[in-house]
């Protein structure tokens, strides 16, 4: 069983903290919540003028110059972590000189991504100039990986996210903590969060999603539709390429005989990743793995980024995200799917999300160093 850890935290509570001349002063988190929220939407997501729809966001964003087969050459410490008695995961630690002076920033990735993802690499990067430490996580076999657990992964795995931040915590000392996750890896850290519910860690500071596949089953629907082949074939192709390199390395656990006759990503489902964590069916795993009856449970500052159009993960089972005021929901008509890229105004770049996610973090920490007195919010 899982140790109870970290304080209590009501939405609706007003903490005791100190203000910068030092005397006591109750700050209320969801006011706290409201003013990061306007400040992030002050600045609005205005798509590309050439890549406005969901699916040329998405596809420019897997494109886009730099991006495709984007190479990890940041020489990040390799670092693994026992997340289960037969299972390591592999993660790639940025450090600032004196870690524990500074907050750290935890990222998981997509289906079938790795550390080596391009949104991997280029969120590490603008968190890093900001000032965080980066800690990169290959979901287990991601990565490379398929030697150092003979399991698979799954979308609700979020044991794996509670080892790893308490070995941070109680190893490391890190006090500042923020986990971030994009699409399934979305879905890991919000479920994670509500899990937590009034009991999480109290160096975890915040939560962050990019376009989260909170509901399973309706993801695996959407993604079946005719519209979405080329997505579905494309996560198939290499979810049928990690299960044929697991049953190289453990032939008595898999059998891929039938693999070829495997359509959908829901028949793989079904046919390996329910059997392999004792889930009935892939209905089941769907059920018991999704995010979206977690979100109302978080009570640790958290922001979900996820566009209208996102062409195969719904936003329709977010809309009432914003209902728990301890989650900031930033919805852009557009934006595709991972993707978010901007049309350019200013010295930034393109990728508008991990701005947003790099900025937000960093707002929660300003505010709770500052311990500003309670003001009333001003209509916006």
């Amino acid at each position: 069983m899982e140790r109870a850890r970290g304080r209590v935290a009501e939405p609706s509570v007003n903490e005791i903290t100190k203000s910068p001349s030092g005397a006591l002063t109750e700050v209320s988190a969801p006011i706290q919540l409201e003013q990061i929220a306007r400040q992030l939407r002050a600045k609005p997501f205005v798509p590309h003028r050439i890549f406005s729809t969901g699916d040329l966001q998405t596809l420019s964003a897997y494109f886009w110059p730099g991006r495709f087969r984007a190479r990890d050459l940041s020489s990040d410490e390799a670092r693994l972590f026992q997340v289960a008695a037969e299972s390591q995961v592999l993660a790639r630690c940025r450090w600032q000189p004196a870690r524990t002076d500074h907050p750290t920033l935890l990222i998981w990735h997509g289906m079938e991504g790795s550390t080596s993802s391009a949104y991997m690499l280029t969120t590490a990067a603008k968190a890093f100039r900001a000032g965080f430490n980066v800690v990169r996580f290959n979901l287990r076999n991601c990565g490379d990986t398929e030697h150092l657990t003979p399991s698979l992964y799954h979308a609700g795995l979020t044991d794996d996210l509670r080892v790893v931040i308490d070995e941070l915590i109680d190893r490391d000392g890190l006090k500042h903590l923020f986990a971030a996750g994009f699409s399934l890896g979305g879905n890991m850290v919000l479920k994670l969060g509500g899990e937590y519910g009034e009991h999480f860690p109290e160096e975890l500071k915040g939560i962050c999603a990019i376009s989260p596949s909170v509901d399973l089953r309706a993801s695996a629907d959407l993604i079946t539709e005719p519209r979405n082949r080329l997505y579905q074939q494309s996560f198939l192709k290499r979810l049928k390429q990690r299960i044929r390199a697991k049953a190289r390395q453990f032939p008595e656990l898999y059998d891929v005989s039938r693999l070829r006759r495997i359509r959908t990503i829901e028949q793989f489902d079904n046919r390996f990743v329910a059997p392999a964590f004792d889930f009935a069916d892939a209905d089941d795993y769907y059920a018991k793995a999704s995010a979206l009856p977690y979100i109302k449970l978080i009570r640790v500052p958290t922001l979900i980024i996820h566009a209208q159009d996102d062409p195969f993960i719904p936003f329709a089972p977010l809309a009432a995200a914003s209902a728990n005021p301890n989650v900031i929901l930033l919805a852009p008509e557009r934006g595709g799917h991972v993707a978010f890229i901007a049309e350019r105004s200013t010295s930034e770049d393109r990728f508008w999300a991990e701005r947003q996610l790099v900025e937000f973090c960093r707002l929660v920490l300003s505010y709770e160093q500052a311990a500003l007195p309670v003001t009333e919010p001003t209509k916006a």
